[in-house]
């Protein structure tokens, strides 16, 4: 089955704010892959163009950059002009899932659930934005993943700071910011290979802190799959979750995050279009749940690369 692969490139590491994590996941979906006898090698696009993959003509591009030009359709369409078949969805999709404001929008006239929002110009609308979406409400980056720049708001003095942390990301990139009507309720991960909706993931963070360091660098989250729904509200999330991939025009894989309230209603959160591959992971421990290891995932991810919009 290795053979048919042909020689893969792993896009890793990149020059987002989330290389770090691109890099543990990368190492992880390359050490698969070649011990499953595929002739695989990393690629870092901060360390030589992604044009330089044309020189080398890889077969298939296996791609685990998180966010930046990685995860926003940029690689996406130079790997499609060099005609190397990669993984995951393509420009379109990329750039709307990377958009979060977009995204919400996209789905609302899809008739899916989300919850309110808005773009936020300046710090100065911390009391305007607070008389429409009410507190708590959460502050962050339209076009970011990880959790980085995410910040809760509990009072409207905390605005300015949450603006400033969502605006200056790390390494001084200025990015527009979202203000989001904060959803009480139970943290939950849907993960999408091919045309399936793997076992939800159930969150427990400490203090509802799933951030960045709690995501990667702690052991205090608890995690929970199977998640403990029944399985009529598992099924009907997981039609939701479909729908919300295809409403972007997604392929391949993803992850969706979304929030359970107490009634029972649920609000979709965003769409990860090259969600991590790190021990922390959400998708390899869905997988897992419904009976895949970890080099059968990547392996079925590899098998479904293509280019193009198709």
């Amino acid at each position: 089955m290795a053979a048919k692969f042909g020689k893969v490139a792993v896009l890793m590491g990149g020059d987002s704010a989330e290389r770090k994590i691109s890099l543990i996941s990368g190492k992880a979906v390359l050490d698969a892959l070649v011990a499953a006898g595929v002739d695989a090698y990393a690629f870092d696009p901060a360390e030589q163009p992604v044009w330089a993959l044309a020189e080398r003509r890889p077969e298939r591009a296996f791609i685990v950059l998180h966010g930046g030009s990685g995860e926003d359709g940029t690689v996406q369409a130079a790997l499609d002009l060099m005609k190397i078949p990669y993984t995951g969805s393509g420009v379109l999709a990329s750039a709307l899932a990377m958009d979060k404001r977009r995204t919400s929008l996209l789905w609302r006239s899809s008739g899916l659930p989300v919850p309110h929002s808005r773009l936020v110009a300046a710090a100065s609308e911390g009391p305007e934005v607070v008389a429409e979406l009410g507190l708590p409400l959460i502050i962050k980056p339209v076009r970011e993943g990880s959790s980085l720049g995410v910040t809760k708001v509990q009072r409207v003095e905390e605005f300015a700071a949450a603006f400033a942390a969502a605006h200056m990301l790390p390494g001084g990139r200025k990015e527009e910011v979202m203000a989001e009507e904060f959803v009480a309720g139970t943290e939950l991960t849907a993960a999408v290979l091919g045309r399936r909706v793997l076992p939800l993931v159930r969150i427990e963070a400490p203090e509802c802190r799933y951030d960045y360091q709690n995501k990667y660098f702690t052991d205090v989250v608890r995690y929970h799959c199977p998640s403990g729904l029944d399985a009529a509200k598992e099924a009907e999330i997981g039609r939701t979750v479909l729908a919300a991939f295809d409403v972007l025009g997604c392929r391949g894989w993803g992850r969706a995050d979304l929030i359970l309230r107490a009634d029972g209603s649920y609000a979709l959160l965003e769409m990860n279009t090259a969600p991590g591959m790190t021990g922390h992971s959400l998708v390899p421990m869905a997988a897992r749940a419904a009976g895949i290891d970890f080099t059968a995932l990547v392996l079925s991810i590899l098998a479904e690369a293509r280019h193009g919009q198709g």
